[in-house]
């Protein structure tokens, strides 16, 4: 039990010191001009050329830029996107987006849970109790409002879901379906490059929400459901206790 909790702190110990100097890596070569709007702009004409000609490495390689741009919590996963949009088009751009995103923020999930669930759940877990029973009870339903209403930073959900009890599986697939819609309002917002001044503009007041409504809706079904399945076995007792 020692030698197998010693082994657990090395390998925290050895991811956190990769990402760290990942970080380090892209603030001293400055590496994160690469993942900027500016750059994606000036370099498309040269993106979609290559892709062109070697459409399978391409892809291969933008895909695994993106997952470890979102495993690691990096910034630029929007930009990435919009590159998906420039590159690929609506279709294939969607497709490919979804599931780099959606795997990169599972393993961005699987990180946080490896390296800070324990010590959250020791510190915080009596806090916390009532918080693990409802994701357990409906981390799904939550998970897809999150991901619906784009108020909330991407990599915090990725995160802060890391500390939940929630199935990793649960979270792929939930996270696949609820942000698909944000990922083709951004891969379609990417064939109109040119014409983006900031990541930030692409959502309108509208978009924005019809999002908050879209991600509200499950949850709030469920809660009525709820409400009207104890009405009615309140009703039903009644009337079978009534003589």
């Amino acid at each position: 039990m020692t030698l197998q909790k010693n082994n657990r702190w090395v390998g925290k110990a050895a991811l956190a010191a990769l990402i760290i100097a990942v970080l380090f890596a892209l603030r001293y070569f400055e590496l994160g001009q690469y993942l900027s709007l500016d750059y994606l702009k000036a370099s498309q004409e040269k993106f979609h050329q290559l892709y062109q000609s070697h459409w399978f490495a391409v892809i291969a390689a933008y895909m695994g830029v993106y997952i470890v741009v979102t495993a690691l919590s990096l910034p630029g996963a929007a930009v990435m996107t919009l590159a998906g949009g420039a590159m690929f088009g609506l279709l294939v751009g969607s497709v490919v987006v979804s599931f780099a995103s959606t795997i990169g923020a599972t393993l961005a999930c699987a990180v946080s849970r490896f390296l800070l669930r324990d010590w959250v759940q020791a510190k915080f877990g009596g806090k916390l109790a009532a918080v693990n029973a409802g994701i357990e009870k409906e981390g799904a339903f939550y998970l897809f409002s999150l991901r619906l209403v784009p108020i909330f930073p991407f990599f915090v959900i990725n995160l802060v879901m890391g500390l939940t009890p929630i199935r990793l599986f649960t979270f792929f697939w939930v996270s696949q379906i609820g942000m698909l819609a944000g990922t083709v309002v951004y891969v379609n917002a990417g064939r109109q490059l040119a014409r983006i001044d900031s990541v930030s503009g692409i959502l309108s007041p509208g978009v924005l929400i019809s999002f908050a409504v879209l991600g509200l809706f499950p949850i709030t079904v469920k809660k009525l459901l709820m409400l009207y399945n104890r009405k009615s076995g309140k009703a039903e007792k009644s009337v079978s206790s009534t003589p």
